[in-house]
């Protein structure tokens, strides 16, 4: 029985950026892949959009002039974590890139490091999440897509 109201997976996370080409350029570095959709065109893009992951999850990088009204600027609000084997490599490196750190590493696993995050801001001012959680293994290892 399916519940209609039931959180399935994530669809699209979408990050703003004044400059969507620096965002490209950036973020084709962080993934090591280029964006398979841009919205007018790549030359003059105001919507990109990456798969990216295990399951392919959408990442938009969106125009900050259609950032909602209510949107407050610098970063806040959710933080989207993305599952990383190597904690530290992949902060380090996101620093070496031009992020900003925002959330210092944290194990939340009373020191068993199966649940510890960190999170950065990139340089588009949008809080990236990275965490090494073991939870995730274990779910993959039984549906690997």
């Amino acid at each position: 029985m399916k519940n209609p109201l039931s959180l399935r997976g994530m669809a699209n996370v979408s990050y703003w950026a004044d400059d969507v080409i620096a965002a490209r350029n950036w973020y084709n570095e962080v993934f090591g892949i280029e964006p398979y959709f841009h919205m007018p065109n790549a030359d003059t893009p105001a919507y990109i959009e990456y798969r990216v992951g295990d399951y392919k999850n959408e990442v938009g990088i969106i125009s900050r002039k259609f950032q909602p009204e209510l949107a407050q600027p610098g970063p806040g609000g959710a933080v989207l974590y993305w599952h990383v084997d190597d904690l530290q490599a992949t902060l380090d490196r996101l620093i070496a890139l031009g992020a900003t750190p925002y959330q210092p590493v944290t194990d939340h696993s009373g020191g068993k490091n199966t649940f510890v995050t960190a999170s950065v801001v990139d340089p588009f001012g949008n809080v990236l999440g990275v965490m090494f959680n073991q939870h995730y293994l274990d779910i993959f290892d039984q549906v690997k897509p």
